[in-house]
């Protein structure tokens, strides 16, 4: 039998905020079909390319990490494995980078920042190039990829998209981008894909809350595969693909030191946000921003209690002049 393609509009009656297993899908497939879909950004589409940051104001948290679906694949059972493919991911013309005040704030240095910030970026004049403009001098390199993807559970009820499962949801992996596998342990009768969260960058722990959030158009392949009892939380495979004009330059990091592995963490971004501010002359709120799309945390040690190491690490290649105001 030959595979079809189907298609999923971003609306009202597609999008849900919970897993729940008995949401009716909106699509069934054979396994081996491709799907493309019109997703919206993490925050609901709730900014546009003209918002500012007083725009915040009226952000609603409760609309925020929607997906797209579910999408039921026939043959899925308990205890098989959906391979999902991804075959192009395409970004918006523009995204958006928040830090979010008060109980919005989901980033790690939460209560150290309390003024509201909202960065509009143009994901367009320099999409043939590879990167978008952080400010003069910094480029961040686009490596498009969805935030949440996942299945329904097999517990009942209703669980939020916003934190992430044994069943995928919001796991914002950076590295799961076009050409990449990800593979969800089955837990209920025809998998219930869903998928949203369309992100044009982010680095390794997210850790002002947000990535560059943008709208998205997705195409992926659905797959069942049998007999994989190893993968019990979601695994994924990278093609090994990167672009030549990111070649590495190398990076700089900042160690946090604490017996308290989310301590350790603040105390490098810490660090890595007074490097940007004293070396490359950003605001402080700059460098939370831009170590949440471009940063990586690092666990670096963790083997000579009672303390941890953890690295925050900023890519070189991203500062490519002086850098403006």
């Amino acid at each position: 039998m030959a595979h079809q393609t189907h298609h999923i509009t971003h609306s009202h009656s597609n999008t849900h905020l919970r897993w729940d297993k008995t949401l009716a899908p909106v699509l069934t497939v054979s396994s081996g079909d491709e799907i493309t879909l019109d997703l919206p950004d993490g925050g609901g589409n709730q900014f546009d390319a003209h918002s500012t940051s007083e725009s915040i104001s009226t952000f609603d948290v409760s609309k925020a990490d929607p997906a797209v679906g579910p999408v039921f694949v026939k043959d899925a059972q308990p205890g098989d494995v959906l391979k999902v493919e991804f075959l192009s991911l395409q970004p918006a013309a523009y995204g958006w980078t928040a830090i979010l005040p008060g109980s919005m704030n989901f980033g790690l240095l939460s209560d150290e920042f309390h003024e509201q910030r909202l960065k509009i970026w143009d994901l367009e004049t320099h999409a043939k190039d590879g990167y978008a403009v952080f400010k003069e001098g910094i480029h961040i390199p686009i490596r498009p990829f969805l935030g949440v993807v996942g299945i329904a559970r097999e517990e009942a009820g209703e669980w939020s998209t916003i934190p992430p499962y044994d069943t995928g949801g919001n796991i914002d992996c950076k590295y799961i981008v076009e050409g990449s596998c990800l593979y969800l342990s089955v837990k209920v009768e025809g998998a219930l894909f869903s998928c949203g969260d369309g992100h044009a960058a982010q680095g390794d722990g997210e850790v002002c809350g947000t990535a560059i959030e943008t709208q998205m158009k997705a195409k992926m392949r659905l797959s069942v595969e049998k007999n994989k009892p190893w993968v019990k939380s979601p695994h994924y495979e990278t093609s090994g693909v990167k672009a030549k004009v990111w070649d590495s330059k190398g990076e700089y990091a900042v160690l946090g030191i604490d017996a308290d592995l989310r301590e350790a963490s603040r105390k490098a971004i810490r660090g890595m946000i007074e490097w940007l501010s004293g070396e490359k002359g950003l605001t402080r709120e700059e460098g939370y921003m831009l170590a949440s799309v471009a940063g990586d945390m690092k666990i670096v040690e963790a083997v000579d209690m009672p303390h941890y190491a953890v690295a925050c690490s900023m890519p070189l290649n991203i500062f490519v002049g002086s850098i403006g105001k």
